[in-house]
């Protein structure tokens, strides 16, 4: 698996594409970043409606959960970065949402405020406790607060390489300015939860009790909550996930401007004399 994980390094420039919520989000370590709103709106759809199919495939949500043209929203999508996984940039083989806040956002603006262990009595004073003592060391170590989600992976490529490649990118990716601490929510289906164990996720604890895992009706799974530290990932990935981030470097960024402009009509290019589409017509 790991001369897989290692050749998936060498190409992730050109596997993995990035969509940023807007260009001033996007700092200098990037080399091809294309501004433009109506890309930027074309790739977020195909996100949302691969999303909604895989989600749909496993029994997590209905139909009706779903935009008439088959895509999963969520109001964190325009907010959020999606780290994609691309199949010869024509297809979306997996994605996931990452959520980027200052680490003095409200408690009350997380997506975590949703879980449903923050609606049960015994453990909502748990759950805020341990997610403020993180937003406290996240202040205090000055770094940024991450909320991951949006996880989502094509039933052709769960047994290869490249979900690990996408998910140790994302540690890369976070990584590019230090490191962050953060959370992500994640399933018992099809293991997610226990790979991202072995990347370096953990369970929360607060004052000798571990949140427990719990059963989420809206995807109709049990779900468990981890905590990460992109500055500590499993020390056996350490060495791929640096060669990552430095690889990202690379890869493309998809955006909008920061507000309407000429640019937001006819799309600015940096590093990249013509875009190429990146779905098939």
């Amino acid at each position: 698996m790991l001369k897989a994980l290692e050749r998936n390094v060498a190409a992730v420039d050109e596997r993995i594409v990035l969509v940023a919520p807007a260009a001033s989000s996007v700092s200098d370590f990037f080399h091809q970043v294309d501004v433009n709103a109506s890309r930027h709106t074309e790739l977020l759809h195909h996100v949302q409606r691969f999303r909604g199919q895989i989600y749909l495939q496993d029994g997590a949500i209905h139909e009706h959960q779903l935009t008439p043209d088959g895509r999963h929203e969520t109001p964190e999508d325009d907010k959020a970065w999606h780290v994609l996984l691309m199949s010869g940039r024509q297809k979306i083989s997996a994605c996931a949402l990452y959520l980027e806040h200052e680490n003095t956002v409200p408690i009350e603006d997380l997506r975590v405020r949703h879980c449903p262990l923050a609606k049960q009595d015994e453990w909502r004073p748990k759950l805020w406790k341990a997610i403020t003592s993180e937003l406290t060391r996240a202040r205090d170590e000055n770094l940024r607060y991450v909320e991951l989600g949006g996880w989502a992976v094509a039933p052709e490529v769960r047994r290869t390489s490249g979900p690990l490649t996408m998910a140790l990118g994302v540690y890369g990716f976070s990584r590019r300015f230090g490191g962050a601490l953060g959370m992500t929510t994640a399933t018992f289906r099809h293991c997610s939860a226990v790979i991202l164990q072995r990347l370096g996720g953990s369970r929360f604890e607060i004052d000798g009790t571990t949140l427990p895992p719990y059963y989420d009706p809206r995807y109709k799974c049990m779900m468990e909550m981890l905590r990460f530290d992109s500055r500590e990932p499993n020390p056996k990935y350490v060495s791929l996930i640096d060669k990552l981030r430095d690889r990202l470097a690379n890869a493309l960024v998809v955006t909008r401007p920061a507000a309407a402009s000429h640019e937001d009509l006819f799309g600015r290019a940096i590093g990249r004399s013509s875009p190429q589409p990146l779905f098939a017509a």
